[in-house]
Parts: C-alpha cells; sequence; structure tokens
C-alpha cells in the first residue's frame, strides 16, 4: 500500500495521508459518526481513494459528472466523444434529462447525460452499474425517447418550414461496469457499435446509433495489452483504478494529468468526499441487494416496479 501512495502523492503532492484524513474525520462529531458506521470494507475502500492507494472510480456518477462537465469543461466530454464516435465532434450543451425512465430504475444507472452536438446531434452516455437481460431492449427505448424529443424540439422551432431531414442522428453510449455475459463470447473486443442497415445493401439515413463499452472486458485486456490508442487511454481513466496503469497513462498520455488533479482536488474536501462516496455506495449496496435477492425473471419484472 506505501509504494502506491508514494506513486501517486508523488505526482499530485495534495494527497492527503491516512493520518491527517482520519484526524479530520475524528475531529468533527458528524463525519466520525458517518464514518464509524460504515463497514470496516468501505472505510478502507475510501481512505484507499483519499490517500491514492488506488485510484478515483471516474465511473462513479459525482466524480463523471464533476470531471467532464459539459458546462464547465465542454473540451474533455468533446475529447471522449470524439475518441468513441471516430470523429470530431464538439458538445454544445447539456440537455434537461427530462426523458422518462423505465419504471424509475435509476437506481441501476451511475451516470446519465444527454449532450447535443454542434451538427445538431443528440447523444446520451449513460454508465449502468450491472449489465442485465435487457440492455438492448433498454437502449432502443432511451434511442426512440431521445429520437422524439429532437422531432418535437425542431418541429416547434420551424413550425411550417419543418422536415424529417432537419433531424440529426442520435446515439446511445452505454459504459458496462460488469457486462452481462453475452458481451463474454467477444473477449477481445471491448466497443461495440450497432446501427440499421439493409439486408439488400440499400442505402437510407437510419438515425439510430448505438454503442456499448463493457469496461470491465476493457480492463481485462489492459492488463494484457497495455495502452495503445487514444480509445484505451480513455477507458483506463474511466474504468482503471490501479496505481501502476495510472502512472503508465500519465506517461504516455500526459493530457490527463489536470483532469486527476481535478478528481485529487475533489479529495481535499473530507466532508464533501464522504457525502459523495455515501451517496454512490448506497446506489450500489441497493443494487446489489435488489439482484441478489431477486431471480432473473423475478429482476427483469421489478425494473417497472422498484425504486
Amino acid at each position: 500500500m506505501k509504494s502506491n501512495q508514494t506513486k501517486l502523492a508523488k505526482l499530485f503532492p495534495m494527497i492527503k495521508t491516512k493520518e491527517k484524513i482520519l484526524e479530520e474525520i475524528n475531529s468533527n462529531d458528524t463525519l466520525r459518526a458517518l464514518f464509524n458506521n460504515w463497514s470496516e470494507k468501505h472505510q478502507n475502500e475510501f481512505l484507499s481513494i483519499c490517500t491514492g492507494s488506488k485510484g478515483v472510480k471516474m465511473l462513479y456518477d459525482c466524480y463523471f459528472k464533476e470531471i467532464l462537465n459539459p458546462e464547465y469543461a465542454p473540451e474533455r466530454l468533446s475529447s471522449l466523444l470524439s475518441t468513441i464516435l471516430g470523429r470530431k465532434v464538439t458538445v454544445k450543451y447539456q440537455l434537461t434529462n427530462d426523458n422518462t425512465r423505465i419504471g424509475d430504475e435509476s437506481s441501476l444507472v451511475i451516470t446519465d447525460i444527454v449532450v447535443e452536438l454542434e451538427d445538431g446531434t443528440l447523444a446520451n452516455i449513460e454508465v449502468q452499474k450491472l449489465g442485465y437481460a435487457f440492455t438492448g431492449e433498454r437502449a432502443s427505448c432511451y434511442s426512440a425517447d431521445l429520437l422524439l424529443r429532437q422531432y418535437k424540439r425542431i418541429r416547434d422551432i420551424r413550425k411550417d418550414d419543418f422536415s424529417y431531414k432537419d433531424i440529426a442522428p442520435v446515439y446511445t453510449i452505454v459504459f458496462l461496469e460488469k457486462s452481462p455475459s453475452v458481451f463474454r463470447e467477444y473477449k477481445d473486443v471491448f466497443i461495440h457499435r450497432f446501427s440499421t442497415v439493409s439486408n439488400t445493401g440499400l442505402k437510407m439515413n437510419m438515425l439510430q446509433n448505438f454503442i456499448f463499452i463493457p469496461v470491465d472486458i476493457f480492463i481485462e485486456n489492459l492488463h494484457n495489452n497495455g495502452i495503445q490508442s487514444e480509445l484505451d487511454a480513455w477507458l483506463t481513466f474511466l474504468g482503471c483504478d490501479e496505481p501502476e496503469y495510472i502512472s503508465r497513462l500519465l506517461d504516455t498520455h500526459p493530457d490527463f494529468k489536470p483532469l486527476y488533479r481535478d478528481l485529487y482536488g475533489i479529495c481535499q474536501n473530507t466532508e464533501r468526499m464522504m457525502t459523495m462516496f455515501f451517496s454512490e455506495e448506497l446506489k450500489i449496496l441497493i443494487c446489489n441487494d435488489l439482484l441478489s435477492r431477486e431471480n432473473l425473471q423475478g429482476v427483469t419484472t421489478n425494473l417497472f416496479n422498484c425504486f
């Protein structure tokens, strides 16, 4: 643990020691009570993240939205989306997420943000804690919602001049922390792209596109192959909390250092960090409890009823 902590602390001197963090916690009655109510596992997890013994979990909603916030750092999300889509795109702004969740199943989702790109394209970026039976079906529903939202907005703006050709493509991008078993059949593939094509080769401008990224499969490949591309770099940043690989990433892609610096800046506020950590871990506990208590059919049924 000591060597790992030193490795990241050399890169980010603001990282606090375990002793300093515990001193801050024990000097505040509220923080001490919260910390003491956590299990030993969660206490150690929190201290490991804050001291740099392991990396921050970027796929947690609070960190993802802080570091890749399209309102004050649109260039970061633009870079990520450009890498995934394979073409240069610019995030214009974030849309209010007023789409209707299927059964309000937000407890199974870490992050869900919708952005409009400069060319009018809409992209929905979602992180799922656990893959489950209806991943494709859910993505189809969200994509349909994106398309309908865009149709209504453009129709209201253009009125009598409206044309369906005014509607831009929509992308549903799903990061999977723990991917469904079907993805395991492609153990060397960690980005899957779906779009509508004809069986005859006829070309039409179909608007719905889907990208699934099983982050757990990427991490397995990372251990074997290392960081070989810009996509590898982004997925290492998003999915890997091992200090050794964080260090390697910063050696080959120093542009990520400001992002990590911002992450460890968040860690400077122990009270805020504890609140964020507790909120995210609670979501995972609820999700895991749901999945452990129900068989597969029970889970897929309860997606429409629980939370």
